[in-house]
């Protein structure tokens, strides 16, 4: 390893590698380092991620990831009412995070990257409010690494943001508690997601089956962390005891905190720059972050080379990302996550009525931003709505 970069990312997740990548194939000389000894484990996800999202990405498809193709989705109310949605062509695969999250770090070292595993960033070097290299520890050794520009990908715990003074931290409200666990099930439906929603299934989330084959399925829980009477796998292992899914073996547990707020306001400092879950850059209703840290991984890679090539790496010049990607992408998660803020305040017998007057697809459509108008004024009609149609006003 090199004792100087152009640039250091720190964490090797979709939204780490992507950087990476991005600003080695616009010719910054680029470290991509991981804590963990192996990219991708352990994976805190329901590894679902839409045909769609990978076009827009620009990453071909691979069997070795793409493990399961999806054609629709199957929404339940708490009185059990289904909303079912099947398109015509597949929508989405279900992946397998560990070998999808190496491609990508892959991809990153054949742009150019120099890919390390293993190698925990303790702290962050600084001149003033600069931030001009990472502490780096790995083989029982420390030593410093210089950059002329960081990036904190190192997700929702992200303490390089925090060492280079951005404040990350996340409000309880904000951050859900999920547990999964990789079954082997009998399922109807091995093309088709499955999502149960209810305040006393899962509260302020939802319990889903994401189907990884013909009979195995992540079957996991998200539940609003400040609202709970319980833990997330309390609440699981009692939806699973009566359900179909009852029997069935467990051939992996994960478990973990998913952010579910608004994207943070400050994204960039003077050498610093923030991507994915760091960021706060996920999807408030479903938790998805796969496709957002990608997403912003790419202009953060490209600003980032930029800085480098002008010799500018300031707060101003950087905030080139953080325009780029609000525009692109930030107003649609704040829209989200206004709709988020108002689902939280309805009853099971509000969901109940929503599951009744609502189409397959206007669900969907809320959960991408879009059709939130007329969400509202569904809920205008029941006056102790109000206050929930406001939050998407």
């Amino acid at each position: 390893m090199q004792e100087s970069y152009d640039v250091v990312v720190v964490g090797a997740g979709p939204g780490g590698s992507s950087t990476a990548r991005s600003a080695a194939e616009h010719g910054a000389e680029v470290l991509l380092l991981e804590k963990r000894s192996e990219i991708g484990a352990p994976k805190r996800c329901g590894e679902g991620l839409s045909v769609r999202a990978l076009a827009e990405l620009g990453i071909e498809a691979h069997p070795r990831w793409c493990v399961n193709g999806i054609w629709g989705a199957k929404i339940v109310a708490p009185g059990g009412k289904s909303l079912e949605v099947r398109y015509p062509e597949q929508v989405g695969w279900v992946i397998e995070r560990k070998m999808f999250d190496k491609h990508l770090a892959l991809l990153a070292a054949r742009a150019g990257a120099e890919v390390r595993a293993r190698c925990e960033v303790v702290g962050v070097l600084k001149q003033g409010s600069r931030v001009t290299g990472v502490v780096v520890e790995s083989g029982g050794e420390r030593f410093e690494v210089e950059a002329k520009v960081v990036v904190a990908a190192d997700g929702v715990e992200s303490k390089v943001a925090r060492w280079a003074g951005i404040n990350s931290l996340h409000r309880l409200e904000d951050v859900d508690s999920a547990y999964q666990y990789e079954m082997v099930v009998e399922l109807e439906d091995s093309d088709m997601l499955e999502l149960y929603f209810g305040n006393s299934i899962a509260p302020r989330g939802y319990v889903w089956v994401f189907p990884k084959g013909e009979d195995v399925a992540n079957v996991g829980i998200g539940i609003g962390g400040n609202v709970s009477q319980g833990t997330a796998k309390a609440y699981l292992d009692r939806w699973i005891a009566n359900s179909r899914y009852r029997g069935g073996s467990v051939i992996e547990v994960n478990a973990g905190a998913v952010p579910v707020g608004a994207p943070l306001e400050k994204l960039v400092g003077d050498g610093i720059m923030l991507v994915g879950d760091a960021a706060h850059q996920v999807n408030a209703i479903h938790g998805g972050g796969v496709f957002e840290a990608t997403f912003a991984g790419r202009i953060a890679g490209r600003v980032a080379a930029e800085a480098v090539r002008q010799g500018d790496a300031s707060e101003r010049f950087l905030s080139r990302y953080a325009e780029e990607w609000r525009s692109l992408r930030g107003e649609a998660l704040a829209r989200i996550y206004r709709l988020r803020r108002a689902v939280e305040k309805l009853s099971d017998d509000d969901l109940n009525y929503l599951a009744e007057v609502l189409e397959p697809e206007d669900v969907v459509a809320f959960a991408n931003g879009e059709r939130l108008g007329k969400l509202a004024k569904i809920l205008m009609r029941k006056p102790h709505l109000i206050l929930a149609a406001k939050e998407l006003m």
